[in-house]
């Protein structure tokens, strides 16, 4: 099993100095260049990848995260799984934090062929603190981008999938996050039973 990490309880009220200054040392340019090929990968609930990304690594620095290689990470999680082609030496080379950014961007990636939930048991099992945070932030703003998707059945499917495996996950590294993704699980269950999708469901 993983290694158990203490729980950050504690998200800061505002972005003080001393954490704007640290933020102000990380250079974000080049992974925000390499994200851009994102740009072209429409999403289901609309928008792009490349906003996720960005929309990820934000989040992050909403529950006061400011680790460099993390949000570096966060803003270029999704394009080795979503660019078949990609050259992974393009991070591992885009700075002096290359490496243990392209460490952290495959904790997070999905193997070609490997199944979601297997996916997910790994990260829960054997993933590092750092992949925990990144995939709770991952998932907060895909939670969040569900408000714009109307099919039902995908709605409560990762509903459900969030509760069995993102739970469990978040409970571990982030309390906060953890509450927020309940109420967002809770928000579009409200919106599937208003919609009359449970009775559907039923009575089909």
């Amino acid at each position: 099993m993983g290694k158990k990490f203490e729980m950050a309880t504690v998200k800061p009220a505002q972005m003080d100095k001393e954490h704007m200054l640290a933020l102000k040392g990380i250079y974000m340019a080049p992974y925000m260049q390499l994200a851009t090929a994102l740009i072209g990968k429409a999403r289901f609930a609309g928008g792009n990848m490349f906003r996720h990304q960005i929309d990820t690594m934000g989040i992050l620095i909403d529950y006061g995260y400011i680790d460099g290689i993390l949000l570096k990470a966060a803003c270029v999680h999704d394009v080795v799984e979503d660019l078949p082609d990609f050259n992974q030496d393009l991070i591992r080379n885009a700075d002096e934090d290359g490496e243990e950014v392209l460490k952290l961007v495959l904790e997070v990636t999905k193997r070609k062929g490997q199944l979601k939930q297997e996916y997910l048991r790994h990260i829960i099992a054997e993933g590092s603190q750092k992949a925990k945070i990144l995939k709770c932030a991952d998932r907060i703003s895909n939670m969040i981008s569900l408000g714009f998707v109307t099919s039902g059945e995908f709605i409560e499917r990762y509903c459900d999938e969030t509760e069995c495996f993102i739970f469990p996950i978040a409970l571990e590294v982030d309390y906060n996050m953890y509450q927020e993704l309940i109420n967002l699980v809770c928000s579009r269950r409200t919106y599937l039973e208003a919609s009359g999708y449970f009775d559907k469901k039923e009575s089909d």
